[in-house]
């Protein structure tokens, strides 16, 4: 990525140019929500429990937010922390909010082989099996037709595990082999007739052996999904953009055009930018978060299938990157700017270089 100049970056955060020159803005008063639908796609983003707490932060979900995505609400290491009844009053007050502002709400995520309770890991086989079918029934039941969207498996691969085909390693796998990801989808279509299914996974904007590894997996597994006559609605693509690894804007088009030609929808559902590996200047660091963002979205938003983009999180200081960093350093100075508003809520680069991807997102 080429180094902008501090004029060139101070300007972009006017809102004025970006890295590749200049360019027209939408208008400031517009909401990131209503760009988007304009050009016939949806924004949104992931919403924690500070949505309860923080009323400025409360209040960017009703101007900007066209979805909203459960961020750990609807998490099983939340809803079944400890064994005996669910505990879903964090999801039901989500979901309160988002009915009374009209808002559709996604829940995300059922069946993760990470951020399991050690209660249930620590469940015999058959036990566990029974847990699994029982959860599922439960948790979908209680919310059948209320949501846009459910991630039904989260992140089915990780390379690093060594396993074959490149699957994710944990309780579910163990418990079913590959098999728990039909298992979990099959299930969750006998609680719920309504509601749109998505298989959501990371690190597949890499262009390195991970991601290349993970794109061939999940190519795989929805044919296979979609083989066993599957509901699968959606595939969602996480979009945390990390420049320390290698993109390839091209092949990642043409990974994400053959996902398209399986007739799913595609939602970019984890959307935000990983800036550790870019200069702590506040003014260059976040032209060229901006510019990664901007590229990447008009890569791939011209493709139709892509139908939504979700943030994960609105504003830097509820970023996940933000709470690893104060937790590996309480007193760090530099903390991570990877959404579109900044601690203060006010409008970053970012935001004007996705008001830009979205305004240029023409829909047939």
């Amino acid at each position: 990525m080429k180094k902008l100049s501090r004029r060139q970056a101070i300007a972009v955060l006017a809102g004025t140019v970006a890295a590749a020159g200049d360019r027209s803005v939408a208008a400031p008063s517009q909401s990131l929500g209503e760009i988007a639908a304009s050009n016939g796609l949806v924004f949104g983003a992931a919403a924690g429990p500070v949505i309860d707490k923080d009323a400025a932060y409360r209040e960017l979900y009703k101007t900007h937010a066209r979805i909203v995505t459960t961020d750990v609400a609807m998490k099983i290491g939340t809803i079944a922390g400890q064994p005996g009844p669910k505990r879903f009053e964090s999801a039901d007050r989500l979901l309160k909010f988002c009915s009374e502002n009209k808002i559709p709400m996604r829940g995300h995520c059922l069946i993760w082989n990470e951020w399991v309770p050690q209660w249930i890991k620590s469940m015999g086989t058959s036990e566990r099996q029974a847990f699994f079918d029982s959860y599922i029934e439960e948790v979908v039941g209680r919310y059948a037709g209320q949501l846009h969207s459910w991630d039904i498996v989260n992140e089915p691969f990780w390379p690093g595990h060594k396993a074959p085909g490149g699957y994710r390693l944990g309780p579910w796998y163990d418990t079913f082999g590959t098999g728990y990801v039909r298992r979990a989808f099959e299930r969750a279509a006998m609680a719920d007739k309504k509601t749109k299914f998505v298989l959501n996974e990371a690190q597949t904007e890499r262009d390195d052996d991970v991601g290349l590894a993970v794109r061939a997996g999940l190519l795989r597994l929805v044919d296979e999904l979609q083989d066993a006559g599957v509901r699968l609605h959606a595939v969602g693509l996480q979009g945390h953009l990390q420049p320390r690894y290698p993109h390839d804007p091209a092949r990642f088009s043409e990974f994400v055009h053959k996902l398209a030609e399986r007739k799913v929808e595609i939602y970019i559902t984890e959307f935000d930018v990983r800036d550790d590996t870019f200069p702590a200047d506040i003014a260059t660091r976040d032209a060229m978060i901006a510019e990664t963002a901007e590229k990447f979205l008009n890569n791939v938003l011209r493709i139709p299938a892509v139908k939504t983009v979700i943030a994960w999180e609105l504003s830097d200081n509820y970023s996940f990157y933000t709470d690893a960093a104060k937790k590996k350093d309480p007193l760090a100075e530099r903390l991570p700017r990877p959404l579109p508003f900044d601690s203060d809520m006010q409008k970053k680069p970012l935001w004007f270089a996705m008001a830009r991807a979205f305004q240029s997102a023409k829909k047939a």
